[in-house]
Parts: structure tokens; C-alpha cells; sequence
């Protein structure tokens, strides 16, 4: 009797916890400056993944410290990081974090007539699947946030010919809630939670008392959002001013 092979054929989905968080330059609401207390959040969730947003590399302002590299060393996780801005040895920028096998892509900016924006594309290993990963985090102007995710959506990245019909998680603080006209032209492309799972996750922004959904997880190429929610807990709400989301993903 011939054994079945399905299994061998179709290995079982993974799941993983995506996280986007916008740590504001490890200051805190109450104005403390901690990337201590920043990577504590993070371990209190779990994630597999982690996009990071305003990130300071070297700023006097933040004491020097590479806050990319010292979260990374105290979640044990490897990094990739790029800045969005650079004057001197001082850097700004968005950083990709994960103990999974992680290949960095590409980082670029992105079309900014205001504060410089950029983005960060790694391919990743799971359970031998590969996929890749995205972090951005797009400008304060509408006109800015427009344009930057137009160029997201182009051949330079979620368009390149590498992410054709290939597994995609898009991370980051857009700036921009469900409305908007950035935000409907990357679910345009993408999938986002209210399409995957029927409702939206909770606000974001301000983290004390979060109206806004500015934060968002986008999939595309068959990963699956099974959830999606901020983390609203008290650490959570003082360690930047926006809160971490985590969407939980099939692979």
C-alpha cells in the first residue's frame, strides 16, 4: 500500500507574530529616554518580526547610542537598519528585527520634498519558506505621503519583478488612516486586516489615549492576517507615543 505524500507536499502553514512599532526615538510620554524600556515592551509581545520607526544611530540627543543595535542585543534578535536621514555620524531611520534567517534586499528613499523618508526590504526564512518583509514609515505631508506610496506600489518595490506573486508583509507608520487616499492605494495592492479578518484594529496614535489608526500591516502573495490589535497596556502607553500592532500571520 502506497503511503500518502500530502504532507511532504503541503508542509503545514507557519504562524508568526508581525509587530510595527514607532519607539519615537525611545522617549517615552513622560519624556524618559529608554530603549531599555522600549525592547521590555516588545519582549512582553512576542513577536517574530518587528518593524521599528524613528529610530536615533549615534544623535547627541539620544547619548550616542545605536538604539537599533541595543534593542536588537537585548531581544537576541539580528537587525537591519536604515536611515531615513543622515548629518555627520548622526543617523535617523527605520530598522527590521528578527532571530529568523534574514537577507537584506534594498533600502532606498522615498520621494520627500519635507523630512527625508525611506524603506527597508529583507527576505526572511522560515521552516525553509522564504518571504520577504517591508518597514517604512511615510512623511507628515500629504502630498509626501501621496507620492511615497505610489513608489511603493512601483516597480522599485512592491512591483519589482523579485515580489511578483511572491509571499509580502508591508510594516510600518504611514501616517495615514483608513480613509486616506496612501492608505486605499496600498489596500489597492495589498491586504490589509479589515479585508482579511473583518474589522479594523484598534488606534495607534496618541498612545495615552489612541484615536487614530496610523500604524498598519499589509499582506500580499498569500500570507494570511489571522488578527491584528495595538497593544494597549500600561508600559505600552508611556514607552513611546505610539502604540505597538501585531498582527498574527499564516505563512
Amino acid at each position: 500500500m502506497t503511503e500518502p505524500v500530502a504532507d511532504t507536499l503541503s508542509p503545514s502553514p507557519r504562524i508568526l507574530r508581525i509587530l510595527s512599532y514607532n519607539v519615537h526615538g525611545c522617549v517615552g510620554t513622560d519624556r524618559r529616554l529608554d530603549p531599555g524600556r522600549i525592547a521590555d515592551v516588545i519582549a512582553e509581545i512576542g513577536p517574530d518580526i518587528i518593524g521599528l520607526q524613528e529610530l536615533d544611530v549615534g544623535r547627541k540627543r539620544s547619548g550616542g547610542v545605536d538604539q537599533a543595535e541595543e534593542i536588537a542585543r537585548r531581544l537576541k534578535m539580528d537587525f537591519q537598519f536604515h536611515p531615513a536621514l543622515s548629518v555627520e555620524d548622526e543617523r535617523y531611520g527605520d530598522a527590521l528585527l528578527t532571530a529568523l534567517p534574514m537577507r537584506p534586499v534594498k533600502a532606498a528613499a522615498l520621494p520627500s520634498i519635507g523630512e527625508p523618508r525611506g524603506a527597508l526590504w529583507v527576505e526572511v526564512t522560515a521552516d525553509g519558506r522564504t518571504f520577504n518583509v517591508l518597514n517604512t514609515h511615510l512623511g507628515l505631508l500629504r502630498r509626501d505621503r501621496q507620492r511615497q506610496a505610489e513608489a511603493l506600489c512601483g516597480p522599485d518595490w512592491l512591483g519589482h519583478p523579485q515580489l511578483v506573486d511572491r509571499p509580502a508583509i508591508l510594516i510600518g507608520d504611514f501616517n495615514s488612516i483608513p480613509s486616506s487616499r496612501p492608505y486605499r492605494r496600498l489596500a489597492e495592492r495589498l491586504l490589509d486586516a479589515r479585508r482579511a479578518t473583518g474589522r479594523l484594529p484598534g488606534p495607534t496614535f496618541p498612545s495615552r489615549w489612541p484615536l487614530l489608526r496610523l500604524d498598519h500591516i499589509f499582506v500580499a502573495g498569500g500570507p494570511k492576517i489571522l488578527s491584528a490589535v495595538a497593544a494597549g497596556f500600561p508600559e505600552a502607553r508611556r514607552a513611546s507615543d505610539h502604540l505597538p500592532l501585531l498582527s498574527v500571520v499564516e505563512i
